[in-house]
């Protein structure tokens, strides 16, 4: 096995974890849930604890250039590191008992999978998207840009400045990117354009480099702001149900997509 095929098997093991682990505790009961909406239930506990850490290891992995991958037995300790050590805010300290028992179980989980990947001589992997944690200095550096060529605030835009929207820039329902047609005709522009990876600045968290593939300008509980190295374009995705292009996005999005009416958002 080569370090490529071992650190996408981890991503794709961790993404499709994640997915599950969420997917079982959205299918509790509410009253399994949590009591008059705050204090989580032990089912609760048993399950959401285990996405907290599954999200802090998949982060902590991908902060691993998939271009720039560490020799094979030096990438076996780093993903083994991980899955021992990663945190987040989510993950500590942990609440009571039965919290930290399900987290340590679940490191425990992906550390036995991966020894058991090391193993195996052939593990075919399906083939996953770039997708990197960007390190502070490029955040930093992308959102100076931004600030002198898009007018950001912060990780701010339109239509959440104190201004007017300026005409050039195209304001949609932030419904539209839930759509899969809004997300193929965003990524087809971006395609067309340039066709490089896509930077993402969260309003807290990681911020990400990605593939167009994973270009997803989503409100996620956390405002966001996409562009690229040609600085030709933005996105914003605000938490007020809107998520706004400008530059040549905007543009082409006006050009060729021709159901976009339905989705324009109006602040009235």
């Amino acid at each position: 096995m080569d370090s490529v095929t071992l650190h996408t098997a981890a991503r794709r093991y961790l993404m499709e974890r994640y997915d599950e682990l969420t997917d079982k505790y959205a299918a509790l009961p509410n009253e399994g849930r949590s009591a008059f909406g705050y204090k989580y239930r032990p089912d609760a506990w048993r399950i959401f604890p285990r996405y907290n850490v599954i999200a802090a290891i998949l982060e902590h992995v991908e902060r691993l250039d998939p271009d720039r991958l560490p020799e094979f037995s030096d990438l076996v300790d780093a993903l083994s590191e991980a899955a021992d050590t990663a945190q987040s805010p989510f993950t500590q300290p942990a609440s009571n008992k039965t919290e930290a028992k399900a987290m340590a179980e679940e490191r425990r989980l992906f550390q036995s999978t991966l020894q058991a990947w090391v193993a195996r001589a052939d593990f075919p992997v399906e083939p996953l998207p770039y997708r990197r944690v960007l390190m502070p200095a490029e955040s930093f550096e992308r959102q100076k840009q931004l600030e002198q060529r898009w007018g950001l605030v912060g990780r701010s835009w339109y239509p959440m400045l104190a201004e007017p929207n300026p005409p050039d820039v195209l304001v949609l329902t932030e419904v539209s990117m839930w759509d899969e047609q809004g997300l193929a005709q965003v990524r087809a522009a971006v395609r067309d354009m340039s066709g490089g990876r896509v930077t993402e600045l969260r309003e807290y968290g990681a911020d990400y480099l990605v593939d167009v593939e994973m270009f997803e300008p989503q409100y996620t509980g956390a405002e966001g702001v996409w562009s690229d190295d040609t600085l030709t374009w933005i996105a914003f995705a605000s938490h007020e149900g809107t998520v706004a292009f400008g530059g040549q996005l905007a543009t082409a999005l006006e050009a060729k997509w021709t159901e976009l009416d339905r989705w324009r958002w109006s602040p009235n």
